[in-house]
C-alpha cells in the first residue's frame, strides 16, 4: 500500500467558548490536513491524512482528542474517495452528446 493515503474525518464536539482556539489547536497538528467550522451536530470537522494505521491512531487519539477544549471525537475511516471527476467520469459512461 505504499504511496496511498488513509483519510479519516474526525467529528469534534469542543467547548463552544474555544470553538476558533480548539480548531487552530487541531489545524497544527501533523496529519491533519483541514478543520472546519460546520453548522449542525458537530461543532468541527477535521480531515486527517496519514499513510499507516498506526499514525492514525497517534493523531486521532493521542493528539486530537487530548487538545485542550475538545470533548468528544467521532472518527469515521475512508475506504474509498470519490472525487467531483470520478462522478462525471460515472455518469458520462455510456453516454452519447
Amino acid at each position: 500500500m505504499m504511496g496511498r493515503m488513509l483519510t479519516a474525518i474526525v467529528l469534534i464536539d469542543a467547548d463552544a467558548a474555544r470553538i476558533p482556539e480548539v480548531a487552530a489547536a487541531i489545524a497544527d497538528i501533523r496529519g491533519v490536513s483541514e478543520v472546519y467550522s460546520v453548522t449542525g451536530e458537530v461543532d468541527l470537522i477535521a480531515v486527517v491524512r496519514v499513510r499507516e494505521h498506526e499514525t492514525l491512531a497517534d493523531v486521532i487519539a493521542d493528539q486530537v482528542g487530548k487538545v485542550e477544549g475538545v470533548v468528544r471525537t467521532q472518527t469515521y475511516i475512508a475506504f474509498r474517495t470519490y472525487s467531483q471527476h470520478d462522478l462525471e467520469t460515472a455518469f458520462a459512461l455510456g453516454l452519447e452528446d
